[in-house]
C-alpha cells in the first residue's frame, strides 16, 4: 500500500533537454478527459525510463487523489509550451514550397547586448526550426569568441515555417552583426530583406548603433517593427523608450511589441506581426536570374559556400552561373536553404534565401554585394550597392618567436579565405624581425583577427600601434598612399599629407556632455551639432581624424561617462592636415620601428613621452647614449642615458691634481672612441613597452 501511494504521487523533474515521446503527450491529454486513467504510467528521467504501477482495485480511501506524474506535463499545459509543440510539428516541413505571397524576409537590428541573439533563439524554438534537445544559448553564434563577448561577428540565416490563420508561411531570418565595423555587410543583408525587427532594450533605450542600423534600414525602404525587449527587468521603462523611438527615429510606437526574449513573453505576437506587417517579395520568377550575395565562407572540402537571396528569376541545381562583379563563371553543384543547417533543394525562386556550392576556390570571386546571374541568360544590370571592402586601420603583426613566421603566414592565408576584407603584406623590422602589415575594417575587426590567430593557431604575437592610411601629395604630382611611417616620402619630396576623417555621433546622458565634449576637442575634433533626444539624453556630433579615434578613444568615452554613453562613426573623406613624421634617434641612429606620423601640435608631447620611456627601458652602456625625438634635422625632445664608469681616481690617494686630470682625460678619450664605434641594442621588451605607450599617447 505504501508503495502504491508513493508511486501515484511521485513528481520527478524533467531535464529541458530530454526528448519527449509522442505517447507521453497523448497520455497527458487523455488524463484530462473523463476516461479512466491507465494502469501503467511512464515517468521520464534523463537516461532512464521507469514504469510506475497504479493498482486500480485499491479503495478510494487508501488511494490519494491522482496527480500529474511528471512536471513536464505541467509545463506542456501552458500556452507557450503548446505553441512550441505545434511549432515542432510544423517546423519539420521547412523544405515545402509556399507561394511568393507567403514568404517573409526579415532581419533583426539592435545595439550590442540588447537581446538580438536571444530573440533569434526563441523564434527558432517557437517555430520548431531547432529541436529543444539541440537548443543552446546564442544558437546562431558559432564562434566561441562571439559567445564570450556576447556579440555577433559572422551573420547567419535561418528558414522557418510558421502557420498563421491555417496558412503556411516561410519566414527567412537573416541575423546581422551589430558593430559599426561591419556596416557594409549589414547594408547588404538589409537589401536582401523587406522588413526588420528593431529591438531596443526597455531599460537602456535608444543607443548610437541602434540609430545607425535604423538609418540603413530606412535607406533600403524596409518595414520596421519596433520591439521593446527585456520588459521583465525591474528597471524597464517601456513608455519612456517608446517615446524616445518616436522622437529620435520618427517611428510610430503605438503598436510596438513588448517582449522578453529570455522569458518567452510576446514571441507569438512578434511572429504574427512579421506575417501581418512585413510585405512579401515581388513575384518576378519569369525575369532573368539576379541573386544578391550577402555572405560567404570557405569550407575546406567544398570550397566557398555562398549565401544569397534570389531577387529575380529562378536558380536550379546544375545551372551555369556568373558572378557579375568578378566575371567568374561556375556550375552550381549544390543549392539549398539554410534552416539554420544546410538542407539541399533542387530549385529556388524569386524571394527565397539559400546557399550554393560551386567548387569556388577563393572568397574574392564571390564578394559580398555581388550579383549572381545565369551564364546563358544574363541580366542586363547588376543589383545596386556593390563595393569592395576597404581596410581603414592598419597595424603590424610580428611573432614573438621568429620561427613562427611561416605559421603566421599560413594562418593569415587561411583566415583570408573566410574574410575578404583582411589584407596583409610581408614586413621586416630591425627590432622585431619578420612579420606582416595587416589592414582591417576597424578596431573590433583587428582585435578579432588577432585573437583568432592566437587561439586557433597557437601563435604568440606582438601588435604595433594601429595607424590609418595617409595620402601623400608629392611635388611631382604623384599621390602615394602610406600606412607605415617608415616608408613616408622625404619632407623635400612631399607637398602635403591628407588623413581620413570620420563623423562621430555620441549619445550620452546630459550629466556627461561636458567631459565628452572635452574629450572630442582634445582629439582635434570639430564640433558640428548637439541636440537633446529627450529631456535627459543628448546627441553630440563631431568631425574628427580617424587616427585620433583608433587609440583609446572608446575606452575614454566609456570611462568619462561611467559606461552610459555610446558612439557610432562613419567615414567622411580625406582632408589635408598639418602632419609631420616624428623620428626617434638612439645614439644618433634613426630607429625606424619607433617612427610615428603625428599632428604638429602634438609632436612635442609625444616626443617627450617616448624619450622618457626609452630612458627607463634601455640598459645603461659604457658610454653616454643620447635619446632624441626629431622632426627632420630639428631635435624637439632629448634625454641622455649616462654611462657606466669606472672610478679611475680610486688609486690616487693624494699627490698632484695633474695626475688625476691625466687619468680622467684618458678615460674620456676611451669613452669617445667607444661611442664612435659602439652600437646600442634596444631590447624587445623596450619596443613592446613603447608600442603600448604609443597606443595610449597617439
Amino acid at each position: 500500500m505504501a508503495t502504491v501511494a508513493f508511486c501515484s504521487s511521485l513528481v520527478l523533474p524533467l531535464s529541458d533537454n530530454t526528448p519527449q515521446p509522442r505517447h507521453h503527450r497523448l497520455q497527458t491529454r487523455r488524463s484530462n478527459s473523463s476516461a479512466p486513467s491507465p494502469s501503467l504510467s511512464r515517468c521520464h528521467i534523463p537516461g532512464k525510463i521507469r514504469t510506475c504501477h497504479s493498482v486500480n482495485n485499491v479503495s478510494a480511501k487508501a488511494r490519494p487523489r491522482p496527480r500529474i506524474i511528471c512536471q513536464a506535463t505541467d509545463r506542456q499545459q501552458s500556452k507557450e509550451s503548446s505553441d512550441i509543440e505545434f511549432g515542432v510539428t510544423v517546423g519539420q516541413d521547412r523544405l515545402l514550397k509556399v507561394p511568393t505571397s507567403n514568404i517573409r524576409n526579415f532581419c533583426i537590428i539592435a545595439h550590442i547586448d540588447h537581446g538580438k541573439s536571444t530573440l533569434a533563439d526563441k523564434l527558432l524554438q517557437m517555430t520548431g526550426t531547432v529541436q529543444r534537445r539541440e537548443m543552446k544559448e546564442q544558437f546562431l553564434d558559432n564562434m566561441d569568441l562571439e559567445r564570450e563577448r556576447g556579440i555577433t561577428i559572422k551573420l547567419q540565416a535561418a528558414r522557418m515555417r510558421f502557420i498563421y490563420e491555417n496558412k503556411p508561411y516561410c519566414l527567412n531570418l537573416i541575423d546581422t552583426p551589430g558593430h559599426v565595423d561591419f556596416s557594409y555587410e549589414v547594408s547588404r543583408s538589409l537589401a536582401a530583406c523587406e522588413g526588420a525587427l528593431l529591438v531596443v532594450d526597455a531599460s537602456q533605450g535608444v543607443e548610437a548603433q541602434t540609430l545607425a542600423n535604423v538609418y540603413l534600414a530606412l535607406e533600403n525602404n524596409l518595414e520596421i517593427i519596433p520591439v521593446l525587449n527585456k520588459i521583465d527587468l525591474p528597471g524597464a521603462e517601456p513608455s519612456r523608450v517608446s517615446q524616445e523611438i518616436e522622437e529620435v527615429v520618427g517611428l510610430d510606437c503605438s503598436n510596438a511589441i513588448h517582449c522578453s526574449a529570455k522569458e518567452g513573453i510576446g514571441i507569438s505576437e512578434i511572429l504574427s506581426a512579421i506575417v501581418q506587417r512585413i510585405p512579401p517579395p515581388l513575384d518576378t520568377a519569369e525575369r532573368p536570374l539576379r541573386a544578391l550575395i550577402f555572405d560567404s565562407y570557405y569550407d575546406a572540402y567544398r570550397g566557398v559556400i555562398v549565401y544569397f537571396r534570389v531577387i529575380d528569376g529562378t536558380i536550379k541545381k546544375g545551372d551555369r552561373i556568373v558572378f557579375m562583379a568578378s566575371d567568374k563563371d561556375y556550375f552550381a553543384d549544390e543549392i539549398g536553404v539554410l534552416s539554420p543547417s544546410q538542407l539541399q533543394a533542387d530549385e529556388l525562386y524569386a524571394g527565397e534565401v539559400g546557399y550554393l556550392s560551386a567548387s569556388i576556390r577563393s572568397v574574392a570571386d564571390a564578394r559580398v554585394g555581388d550579383t549572381i546571374t545565369h551564364y546563358s541568360r544574363r541580366a542586363e544590370q547588376s543589383l545596386p550597392g556593390y563595393k569592395q571592402a576597404t581596410p581603414m586601420v592598419f597595424c603590424g603583426l610580428f611573432p614573438v618567436d621568429a620561427d613562427q613566421f611561416p605559421e603566421l603566414r599560413d594562418a593569415l592565408e587561411k583566415l583570408q579565405l573566410n574574410d575578404a576584407a583582411l589584407e596583409f603584406e610581408a614586413e621586416s623590422s630591425s627590432a622585431m624581425g619578420f612579420g606582416f602589415r595587416c589592414g582591417f575594417l576597424g578596431l573590433l575587426h583587428m582585435e578579432i583577427v588577432q585573437e583568432r590567430l592566437e587561439r586557433e593557431y597557437n601563435l604568440t604575437l606582438i601588435t604595433t600601434a594601429p595607424s590609418v592610411v595617409y595620402r601623400v601629395n608629392c611635388i611631382n604630382g604623384d599621390t602615394v598612399e602610406c600606412s607605415n611611417p617608415s616608408v613616408l616620402p622625404e619632407a623635400g619630396k612631399r607637398r602635403s599629407i591628407e588623413e581620413p576623417f570620420v563623423k562621430i555621433e555620441m549619445l550620452t546622458p546630459k550629466d556627461y556632455i561636458g567631459p565628452l565634449m572635452e574629450l572630442a576637442q582634445s582629439r582635434r575634433g570639430e564640433f558640428k551639432e548637439m541636440k537633446f533626444i529627450t529631456e535627459n539624453r543628448a546627441s553630440i556630433t563631431y568631425i574628427l581624424p580617424l587616427a585620433e579615434m583608433v587609440g583609446d578613444f572608446f575606452d575614454q568615452l566609456k570611462s568619462r561617462s561611467k559606461g552610459y554613453a555610446s558612439m557610432d562613426y562613419s567615414f567622411v573623406g580625406y582632408n589635408e592636415s598639418d602632419l609631420i613624421k616624428l623620428d626617434i634617434l638612439i645614439n644618433g641612429d634613426i630607429v625606424d620601428p619607433l617612427a610615428t606620423i603625428v599632428h604638429k601640435e602634438k609632436a612635442y608631447t609625444v616626443g617627450r613621452a617616448l624619450t622618457q620611456k626609452l630612458k627607463e627601458l634601455i640598459p645603461r652602456q659604457l658610454f653616454k647614449v643620447p635619446i632624441q625625438a626629431s622632426i627632420g634635422a630639428k631635435v624637439i625632445a632629448s634625454e641622455a642615458l649616462s654611462a657606466m664608469r669606472k672610478d679611475v681616481l680610486a688609486k690616487c690617494y693624494g699627490g698632484d691634481i695633474t695626475r688625476k686630470k691625466k687619468l680622467l682625460k684618458k678615460q674620456a678619450e676611451g669613452k669617445k672612441r667607444m661611442k664612435a664605434i659602439g652600437k646600442v641594442d634596444v631590447p624587445q621588451e623596450a619596443f613592446m613597452a613603447v608600442l603600448k605607450l604609443e597606443k595610449e599617447v597617439l
